[in-house]
């Protein structure tokens, strides 16, 4: 087994007494103070986000096939200059067609989290069967063509194959991080890659190699550790647990995909956690920490490597060639392709998502153009004709892709239908897969508290459940489980998986006890010898995720019931369900037993497993793999000591008692919206819900969106994925509006006092103009027009309404039930982002003409 390096940093030189990388002398040869000199022209290129390359490992590359090469040197050959811009560009299956992949020859196609055959966001496998055969032919078809070269298809397979029905879901990277289990990792690894062959996908974007450094980012459950040294380790493994050991006989053969190694650089170091954000850290930090992963990755040979949405020091990485290519190809020798991630290439300065040469100038390999394809092949070819492109850029950028297509034996494996294990859904839930995702539970929870070492439990008891994770496989599993967000799904969409509760039941029962479910936790006549409360995070995903402050807020549960509880003789046991380490001081206080199961997935008998300590075997081996806060306020938590340290975790014969914890959580315990958000990183901001209103009544619309003969509701994208509504009006004059409601009357008397603004983002979908109606009034069933707005083509555009135009119409601002309902008079389909209420800057009223 070949295993990656420990974290290897070069030599440093020492100039002028301070720690720098090298530099050649010929760049400070001219400047008599060599040492003040050198530590100006590294501030300076930090400050604009250029990397020093020579500062960072210099990896020996891996072997190179002289008949592969020889076979890419042909294929080149007999390529059209099309044929080369379709390779570097990859499009979504929801919108790009198999007839567009033989015209266009796209290299690539992905489904995004929530993309996939039908009408739901993931589906079974002949489905997903069928599609790619319908993909992979169009690729391969010669007609037009000196050579036709095979697509590959990519998913988000990052914690099990879950966009496929039936597969198992694993524990997310952060519980995995907390099972410190090398092994184990790659196992996890071997099984979804073989999942994901049943299904016809080629390729993984896994694993995720970020350091999370501030928990309020919403990815923070996707890295494994805030410790780089865990990261490195699991790297090479996860690598080669999908991809088979770069140059031994398994590699790239039956049940293994290509991996891609993620998001390169920084993604999980950017200033407050805030998701695609800039990071200012210095670059001995941004390799030492944020690039620890990418060694063992690049030495076993992982073929593809995805650039990442953040910025450092204010330069976009999809653009940061110093990195792309001077670091990563060059110094590193990563011989597979860069790809990039949704539209990032469009948020490079100068770019857009249809027009950007300046990606693939600075190293990108493959765009990620999901709904933007087109006009980027348009344009890139374009560019490759003048020469803004140079040829020997575009050649490179082919080269890589038909390198790793190449080795992955797409040219010989045949239709995704033909290929070993494809459709062989009866062994996605088949108990080796199981019996892996179960280990993987146990050694991942971590037991903070054990106050007079009341775990393990007896069976033979009267046992209450409550919670609303209990009985909840999609909470036990967050984000990117079935559905890109992970919310909405019930437990009869994950036929091969087990609920917590079922998993307590399974074990009490057989041990002569009684369990007793109370979802929403109230105190009963029935008595119980103990509680076991489930609770924690909804799911999220991404920039939705992110939050403000660190404190746990209840949601489904109201936790302070665990105190009545308490006091009425039980003993009480949480199990905290999180993608993050949270404050959660007043749970912790009330419970004898706390434990951080963070997102364990499918396999909810794992966690009875150690509740009731189902084999003498069986211990508590999971340890912090972050720290936890002592407070809430997030900027004195990174700041502080943590009131657990990375490593910390109890074991079931520890008989320490945790004290009382402070309550002061540090800052007021508001909700993490802020007042006047209506709808903001694609969903909506409690107390708003966004509804559908007809005469045959009001329909709340969901994360799934709506399909009815007269309005379809879906999802687009305005700054980020699906951060969007996407409205569609089927015919003229339908009456059928969309707008947002309150669950409870809210007070906006203050904020119509000229000062505040209804502010949102508009634009048309179709390649005209729209006009829209904003209404007001229609909880009473008597909208009245107050404006009349254009929604323009082909860009968005943000209108403002002043809140005091609404009073002036008579509006009862003080009882505000609902705001900004929309109506098209004829067919229209517009996009709607980002509405919120704003100070208004300039102080004067604007209402739009009626």
């Amino acid at each position: 087994m070949k295993t990656s390096s420990a974290l290897k940093l070069v030599s440093l030189c020492v100039l002028g007494g301070v720690m720098t990388g090298c530099v050649k002398a010929s760049d400070v040869q001219k400047v008599s103070d060599q040492g003040a000199a050198f530590t100006e022209l590294a501030a300076s290129t930090q400050e604009s986000g250029v990397a020093n390359p020579d500062i960072w490992p210099d990896l020996a590359p891996l072997p190179l096939d002289p008949e592969v090469e020889a076979r890419v040197d042909e294929l080149l050959a007999q390529m059209t200059l099309e044929q080369k811009v379709g390779q570097v560009i990859q499009g979504d299956s929801d919108s790009i067609t198999p007839e567009d992949v033989k015209k266009y020859r796209l290299g690539s196609i992905l489904s995004g989290g929530s993309s996939a055959p039908g009408d739901k966001a993931y589906t079974d496998a002949q489905t997903w069967l069928d599609t790619a055969d319908a993909f992979y032919d169009a690729s391969v078809d010669p007609e037009g063509v000196e050579v036709a070269i095979p697509l590959i298809w990519g998913i988000d397979a990052v914690h099990g194959h879950t966009n496929l029905a039936g597969a198992v879901v694993f524990p997310h990277n952060i519980g995995l991080g907390a099972a410190n289990n090398p092994d184990l990792i790659e196992k996890i690894a071997a099984s979804t890659a073989k999942a994901l062959t049943i299904s016809g996908h080629d390729w993984t974007f896994a694993p995720t190699l970020a350091v999370p450094r501030d928990a309020r980012w919403g990815r923070t459950y996707e890295g494994f550790s805030q410790s780089p040294e865990i990261v490195s380790e699991y790297s090479a493994r996860i690598v080669e647990g999908l991809q088979g050991v770069y140059g031994a006989d398994d590699f790239m053969t039956e049940g293994r995909v290509i991996s891609s190694a993620k998001h390169f650089l920084g993604d999980g170091g950017t200033e407050n956690g805030v998701d695609q954000g800039n990071v200012t850290i210095s670059e001995e930090e941004l390799r030492d920490i944020h690039g620890a992963g990418y060694i063992g990755a690049v030495e076993s040979g992982v073929q593809t490597i995805m650039a990442s949405f953040n910025a450092w020091h204010g330069k976009k990485m999809h653009g940061n060639k110093s990195l792309l290519t001077g670091v990563l190809k060059e110094q590193m020798n990563f011989q597979g392709f860069i790809v990039g991630d949704w539209n990032g290439h469009g948020q490079i300065a100068g770019c857009t998502n249809t027009d950007c040469p300046q990606a693939i100038n600075a190293g990108l390999d493959m765009y990620m153009a999901p709904d933007s394809w087109k006009g980027l092949w348009e344009t890139t070819l374009a560019y490759a004709k003048n020469g803004t492109i140079p040829m020997e850029r575009l050649d490179d950028a082919v080269r890589r892709i038909l390198r790793v297509k190449i080795a992955s034996g797409i040219f010989e494996k045949g239709r995704p239908s033909e290929r070993a294990n494809a459709g062989d859904a009866a062994n996605l839930g088949a108990d080796e897969h199981r019996a892996i995702a179960r280990e993987a539970v146990r050694e991942s929870l971590v037991l903070i508290k054990n106050n007079d070492q009341i775990l393990p439990l007896a069976a033979a008891q009267t046992v209450m459940v409550v919670g609303d994770g209990a009985d909840s496989i999609s909470k036990a599993s967050g984000g990117w489980t079935l559905s890109w967000q992970g919310t909405g799904h019930t437990n009869d969409e994950f036929p091969n998986g087990t609920s917590i509760l079922d998993g307590i039941k399974s074990v009490v029962e057989a041990g002569g006890g009684k369990v007793i479910f109370n979802p929403t936790g109230e105190v009963m006549d029935e008595k119980a010898d103990v509680v076991i409360a489930v609770y924690g995070e909804d799911p999220y995903a991404e920039f939705q995720g992110d939050i403000e402050h660190l404190a746990f807020l209840d949601n489904g549960f109201d936790t302070s019931s665990l105190k009545a509880h308490k006091d009425a003789g039980a003993k009480i046991v949480s199990v905290f369900l999180s993608g993050r380490p949270l404050w959660v001081n007043n749970q912790v206080n009330a419970s004898d037993a706390f434990i951080a199961a963070w997102l364990p997935g499918s396999e909810g008998d794992g966690v009875a497993d150690m509740l009731f300590r189902t084999s003498d075997e069986f211990e508590f081996t999971g340890r912090l793999s972050y720290p936890w806060p002592n407070t809430a306020n997030a900027k004195d938590a990174l700041e502080s000591e943590p009131l657990f340290n990375i490593g910390y975790g109890l074991t079931y014969a520890e008989n320490k008692t945790l004290a009382a914890l402070s309550e002061d959580a540090g800052i007021a315990l508001s909700s993490q919206g802020e007042r006047g958000q209506l709808f903001v990183k694609g969903k909506t901001v409690d107390p708003w819900s966004f509804v559908s209103m007809s005469a045959n009544g009001v329909t709340s619309i969901g994360p799934e969106g709506l399909q009815s003969d007269l309005l379809n509701v879906t999802r687009a994208d305005f700054s980020a994925q699906e951060d969007a509504l996407a409205i569609e009006w089927k015919e003229a004059n339908s009456r059928v509006l969309t707008g947002f409601v309150s669950n409870a009357p809210v007070d906006y008397m203050r904020e119509s006092n000229g000062a505040m603004e209804l502010a949102f983002m508009l634009r048309s979908l179709s390649d005209t103009n729209a006009k829209l109606d904003v209404l007001v009034g229609c909880e009473t069933g008597a909208c009245e027009v107050v404006s009349t707005i254009d929604a323009p083509a082909d860009e968005w555009s943000e209108t403002r309404i002043s809140l005091s135009c609404f009073a002036e119409k008579g509006v009862s601002m003080s009882n505000l039930r609902s705001i900004l309902a929309l109506n098209a008079s004829s067919p229209s389909k517009i996009g709607l982002a980002n509405v919120r209420l704003e100070a208004d800057a300039d102080g004067v009223q604007t209402c739009p003409k009626e």
